[in-house]
């Protein structure tokens, strides 16, 4: 209760006692702080006249009473609290949050000095506290204002998956190769469908003859396609255009799937990064625990050595974790086409889903939708297009050429035609057709070749991919949790004496490993999962072809 209230309290008061209670005794609180000074019962011999004078005195005299009291409950409450918060400080502490396997991993072992140093009794034990200090008492408000509102907690952004992909297909230069190579392709077709431009000129003959002007005049000349050739050359250009289509789409299979890999290797390199800045920080709490056991002549030199030698290992592999994301960042911004972006963070989930994927069905879907290999397909067709527009390249075109002339002699105009065709005897286009016959072959051949190469890089990936869901599985499942307990236990027993600091070292370095040898499972695991579902394209700055 505030003291407002008891001053309200007792300003009604003197309304409702009886003028005979005018004699009060105020007494100390029991258990108050002896700041507030007891004051002495007094006799007040009253009349009726004055009653309610000292009713009203005897009531501020209460008021001061109560508001003393108050002070000193107050100063009680924070004493006890800082009496209770003082062994919680000069107390051993462990906070431990163990990780699950599927999250970011968190645990810090912490050993005060103070502890290190106190001196044990023959057959004491170490022992750790895990008490937390009571949180502090809200001060008392006059007044009901409500309290503020926490602020709201600031997210740091991070880059999606999806949001790398829409990058990478607007800034990558493969794809706009892929694209130009088509565009070219467009350009062949449209050409090779395009008749041959008629000439004019001009013509004279007989002049002089007989001193006059001879014959004058002009002509046009045009030439005549036949064999179908200019149907064959769009054909064979429509042919080279559906390649160059679908090598634009194993090409941006390639970088999607680049990207995606990168995506999950900065993904992993963020984790390892935060694994080895817990490390770190265990050792350096272990090298103070160590540090101050050897100060107390209760640990020995070599325990000192060994855990110097921990914390400088921590700190190797805290700069490798770094150095890994660099590059893992730079690696993937190369491919999104901006080598100069600054490093950022991203977002998703590492863990995956396992699944079991047979190589038969796997080999199926990608016999039916792999783009190179109707590429290959496709390319075929070109092949055998071309073969037949060199076979009736030996067909002759007609050549026509028609002349108006005026004879200066005679005065008349003349007219003359002309037509012709070139003999195929000599030059029959043999070895164009030659060369056209073996570029279909390599064709033909290049299909079995591809289909033989897929199954190959299949083989690979598939071999890295059920190996990685392996382990996986296995570290997910069995090995991190066993470590996990078995820090645990080591821990526990080292606070109570039963293992020494070698043993916990060795724990503590067990789990970690085991931790950073998942990440490494996790990304081979999302490298083979990732080709596999990529059409076993990868190389997003390949050139395309």
């Amino acid at each position: 209760m505030s003291r407002l209230f008891f001053r309200r309290l007792f300003l009604i008061l003197p309304f409702t006692i009886l003028p005979s209670c005018a004699q009060v005794e105020h007494g100390r609180a029991p258990g108050l702080a002896d700041r507030t000074p007891p004051v002495e019962a007094v006799a007040v011999s009253v009349d009726d006249n004055d009653a309610i004078a000292v009713a009203r005195r005897t009531a501020s005299a209460a008021v001061d009473a109560a508001a003393a009291a108050e002070d000193a409950a107050s100063a009680a409450v924070t004493l006890i609290a800082s009496v209770q918060a003082e062994p919680a400080r000069s107390t051993a502490s462990q906070q431990r949050t163990p990780p699950s396997s599927g999250g970011d991993i968190t645990w810090v072992a912490t050993t005060s000095a103070a502890t290190a140093v106190r001196k044990q009794s023959p057959g004491e034990t170490r022992t750790a506290s895990y008490q937390t200090p009571p949180a502090p008492l809200a001060p008392a408000s006059e007044s009901d204002e409500p309290l503020p509102l926490p602020a709201p907690v600031q997210v740091e952004e991070t880059l999606s998956l999806a949001d790398i992909e829409e990058i990478a297909q607007i800034h990558n230069p493969t794809l706009a190769q892929a694209e130009a190579a088509i565009t070219g392709a467009e350009g062949r077709y449209i050409q090779g469908g395009l008749y041959p431009n008629p000439q004019v000129g001009y013509q004279a003959a007989e002049v002089g003859n007989d001193g006059k002007a001879g014959q004058q005049g002009a002509y046009v000349s045009q030439t005549f396609v036949t064999g179908g050739k200019l149907e064959l050359n769009q054909y064979t250009a429509a042919r080279e255009i559906e390649v160059r289509q679908q090598e634009l789409e194993s090409q941006r299979q390639r970088v999607l799937t680049s990207v995606r890999v990168g995506f999950y290797d900065v993904l992993n390199a963020q984790r390892a990064v935060t694994l080895s800045e817990q490390l770190l920080k265990i050792s350096e709490e272990g090298v103070k625990t160590a540090q101050a056991l050897f100060d107390a002549k209760q640990a020995g030199r070599v325990d000192l050595l060994q855990a110097k030698i921990e914390l400088n290992g921590a700190r190797v592999l805290l700069r490798n974790a770094t150095n890994r994301q660099t590059a893992a960042w730079q690696q993937l911004a190369a491919v999104l086409g901006q080598p100069d972006r600054p490093l950022e963070r991203v977002g998703g989930e590492l863990e995956p889903a396992l699944e079991e994927l047979g190589t038969d069905a796997v080999m199926a879907r990608i016999m039916s939708a792999s783009p190179e290999l109707q590429a290959a397909n496709a390319d075929v067709q070109r092949a055998r297009a071309a073969l037949r527009r060199a076979e009736v390249e030996p067909i002759p075109d007609i050549q026509t050429q028609t002349g108006v002339q005026y004879d200066y002699g005679t005065q008349f105009t003349v007219v003359g035609l002309q037509v012709g065709v070139n003999l195929p005897l000599f030059n029959k286009n043999e070895g164009n057709i030659q060369t056209a016959y073996a570029e279909m072959i390599a064709a033909d051949r290049e299909v079995e070749r591809l289909t033989l190469d897929l199954k190959n890089r299949l083989a690979v990936v598939m071999e890295g991919y059920q190996n990685a869901t392996y382990e996986v599985e296995r570290y997910s499942t069995e090995i991190l949790p066993d470590a996990k307990d078995s820090l645990e236990l080591i821990t526990a027993g080292y606070t109570q004496g039963e293992f020494d600091y070698n043993r916990l070292l060795l724990a503590q370095r067990t789990y970690f490993q085991n931790n950073i040898n998942y990440l490494a499972a996790l990304r081979e695991w999302w490298t083979a999962k990732l080709q596999i579902d990529g059409l076993l394209l990868s190389g997003g700055l390949s050139r395309a072809d």
